[in-house]
């Protein structure tokens, strides 16, 4: 048996467990969810909902992770001490493996945007057209490569693999945005994205569908239901708080959620005073991959030289966004392969990447049949029933004292802790039912 990685430090936990949690959502949904709902209300409501939902299923996981220091599959099974807990475990791998097959290919968009805008900097005009083309040849090749980036991080495993990487990605993510926003900020148009954006319209916070937007929003970003959080929680050193050290994540997630926001709503209304549609035909705002893909190039075009620089750093963090959410969805079935199926980890890595590559490639090939089906099945369907079934494991099935003993590992006053007289009943009752309203809201 393989000796298990361990997180050296709790920053490296706190910034690879964010990055796992900060992917292209909070980049792109979440800041128009924001402009469209209200704005600084649905901050609010989303700030709040994050707490009340999202951090006690992250809680559940990083205790489930933590406890058995295994992968999904083996801590399922033995919490439930049946093969439920491991069915559900499997569902889960395959869940994330079809989530990270469709997510493989928004990442080699983003390598696509990211080549172009070096492209343009040096020159290469007939390369950016080859590049801006779509083409299934195109799609494959940076699929290919933004999957070869993913495994090769993954091969180093946690501590020289995942933590050396998220400590370097995520530092370097926050400084893009920040360096980005000032340089926004003083474009004309921005003052009225910042009051889109910062203004609150109170009038909303009580409308179901804000309600429903901001929950899913919580939920999604923090990556939840499909065993990352738990994975990563089995890598985490006994000596650490659990309560503050997943506080300390979801503070993370929801701050560059928030700064995302500061950058991308002023930046569609610099593209609106600079000629740019921003609104749909229903007069929302544009969002998803043609804000992403037209609307901010389009901006990017229309600042002149300095637009192919800001793009480049634009696209660029959007690659880091994206990489370091892709890690940790890839080491769930790795950890699977390694400790159930004694794999070594590098063929591990090699057999799951290319096998979700293989699933990246039906869906390019299929691209308008499955693409809008995977992510559906995957984000909407697959991941709040997880999440629902994990607090059933936390709540229901798993033995109240070996959380408790869990928890007294990081903390020997754990018992008389807040988090103690709320989590377990919270976790037991809340969120089942929170959950499964919102799923059956989006569903019918």
């Amino acid at each position: 048996m393989a000796i298990r990685g361990e997180f050296s430090s709790r920053i490296g936990f706190v910034l690879a467990a964010a990055g796992s949690a900060v992917g292209l959502g909070n980049i792109w949904g979440f800041p128009t969810k924001v402009a469209s709902n209200g704005g600084a209300a649905f901050v609010l409501v989303y700030l709040l909902l994050a707490f009340v939902l999202a951090y006690p299923v992250l809680m559940a996981e990083l205790i489930i992770g933590r406890s058995t220091r295994s992968n999904m599959v083996d801590a399922l099974g033995r919490i439930s001490g049946n093969f439920i807990g491991r069915a559900t475990g499997i569902w889960g791998c395959i869940t994330v493996s079809l989530i990270l097959a469709f997510y493989a290919i928004v990442g080699g968009w983003m390598l696509v945007y990211f080549a172009d805008a070096a492209a343009k900097i040096v020159g290469l005009s007939s390369l950016s057209d080859w590049l801006l083309t779509s083409s299934v040849t195109r799609n494959i090749l940076f699929c290919f490569v933004f999957m070869g980036l993913t495994a090769f991080i993954v091969v180093g495993g946690v501590k020289s693999g995942i933590e050396k990487w998220s400590v370097r990605l995520m530092p370097t993510l926050v400084i893009l945005i920040v360096a980005l926003i000032v340089y926004v900020s003083f474009q004309p148009g921005a003052i009225e994205g910042w009051s889109a954006y910062l203004v609150p319209d109170f009038s909303r916070v009580l409308d179901p569908d804000l309600l429903i937007n901001a929950m899913g929003q919580a939920f999604f970003s923090m990556s939840l239901g499909v065993g990352t959080m738990l994975v990563y929680g089995s890598y985490l050193s006994k000596n650490e708080n659990l309560p503050s050290i997943g506080a300390s994540v979801a503070l993370v997630d929801i701050g560059v959620a928030v700064i995302a926001g500061m950058l991308i709503i002023p930046s569609m209304y610099v593209a609106l005073n600079n000629g740019v549609e921003i609104f749909t035909p229903e007069g929302a705002l544009i969002q998803g991959d043609t804000l992403i893909f037209k609307v901010l190039p389009a901006l990017f075009e229309t600042i002149g030289t300095a637009g192919n620089i800001v793009a480049f750093t634009f696209f660029a963090l959007m690659v880091i966004a994206a990489v370091t959410s892709s890690i940790s969805m890839l080491e769930v079935p790795v950890a699977y392969m390694v400790e159930s199926k004694n794999l070594a980890r590098k063929k591990a890595v090699l057999v799951m990447a290319l096998l979700i590559f293989a699933l990246s490639c039906i869906i390019i090939f299929n691209f308008d049949t499955l693409f809008g089906f995977v992510i559906a099945l995957t984000t909407e369907y697959s991941q709040p029933l997880l999440g629902l079934v994990l607090c059933i494991f936390a709540g229901w099935v798993w033995k109240r004292d070996s959380i408790l003993a869990e928890l007294k590992a990081g903390n020997a006053q754990a018992e008389h802790s807040l988090f103690w007289k709320i989590w377990p009943w919270y976790v037991r009752f809340v969120c089942p039912v929170i959950i499964g309203l919102m799923f059956y809201r989006s569903v019918f």
